[in-house]
């Protein structure tokens, strides 16, 4: 549990760099947008002004996972990061249902202008920042196994993608077609409602206590080679926070004491860290006879 505590520590540090990185895009490229009319860059600036606001969600919900268990939680607090992500990616969503409204409404205008050049290199400065923002989450997100900073991440990549179509978008308004401009925001919106989509289901499939089936195969594969260990009854496994469980029913020869039934839990146990990274695994021995074949 000490190690779990740990990983949600340092997962703050993300939270924490995301937020700082967002209210510095989201101030530069609100400004920017209105000053050179681009509204996809303003579209890209609300998204950047909510994706703080997803940001503080997934920090509040990394603070609560690092309460310890108490009575009503006997398994600690460490879903609270995955609802926490899960609340950001509402935030998304609705975001992105705005910046599309937005953008269509801009079609529906009598004339379209094209922002000026000072719009499309704040918006390429602005892609570079926050890939750099993604690029530090996502190595977090796997050396610590959280679910909260992986979508931070995947948010910080969908971010430096949208800059990019705006970027794209106001460099083809210079040449004469200022449609492209809101074109590209539609874009924008678009592509938040799908990460939105993303983090959401992926969350909704934890919450749920979903585990990858191909995963949970190669665990079942590597408790069956443990030495002692003779058929698999029951297996299972699921997500709580950034941490894994797995329950597991063995069988184990019946002549075996208690001593010798203990070390081969001890060695799956150390199996299941050293392979899968898992340090929670509950495992319970039944007596296995081998049936023999009446002559």
């Amino acid at each position: 549990m000490d190690n779990a505590y740990h990983n949600i520590k340092q997962g703050e540090k993300g939270a924490w760099l995301s937020i700082s990185a967002y209210l510095f895009l989201s101030a530069l490229k609100l400004f920017m947008g209105y000053r050179s009319g681009s509204e996809a860059l303003l579209a890209d600036g609300l998204n950047n002004f909510t994706d703080i606001l997803a940001s503080l969600a997934v920090l509040i919900g990394l603070k609560i996972s690092r309460k310890p268990p108490d009575a009503d939680h006997r398994y600690g607090h460490y879903r609270a990061e995955t609802v926490a992500a899960m609340i950001a990616s509402f935030i998304m969503f609705a975001v992105g249902l705005q910046v599309l409204f937005q953008a269509f409404m801009k079609f529906r205008a009598p004339v379209l202008e094209s922002p000026d050049m000072l719009a499309a290199w704040t918006a390429l400065f602005c892609a570079a920042v926050v890939y750099a923002v993604y690029s530090y989450n996502i190595r977090l997100a796997r050396k610590i196994n959280s679910h909260a900073i992986m979508a931070a991440a995947q948010d910080n990549r969908s971010d430096a993608i949208v800059s990019i179509g705006a970027f794209i978008g106001i460099i083809g308004s210079q040449f004469g077609w200022p449609w492209l401009d809101p074109l590209t925001a539609v874009a924008v919106g678009a592509i938040i409602c799908r990460t939105a989509w993303t983090i959401f289901r992926d969350c909704s499939h934890s919450l749920t206590d979903g585990f990858d089936g191909d995963e949970l195969q190669a665990i079942e594969q590597n408790i069956r080679e443990t030495p002692g260990v003779e058929s698999i009854i029951d297996i299972k496994a699921r997500i709580h926070g950034n941490i894994k469980l797995v329950d597991v029913t063995i069988g184990v020869d019946q002549s075996l004491n208690v001593a010798e039934s203990h070390d081969i839990t001890e060695h799956i146990e150390k199996r299941m860290l050293e392979l899968h990274q898992i340090s929670h695994v509950h495992i319970h021995i039944e007596p296995f006879e081998e049936e023999r074949t009446p002559t």
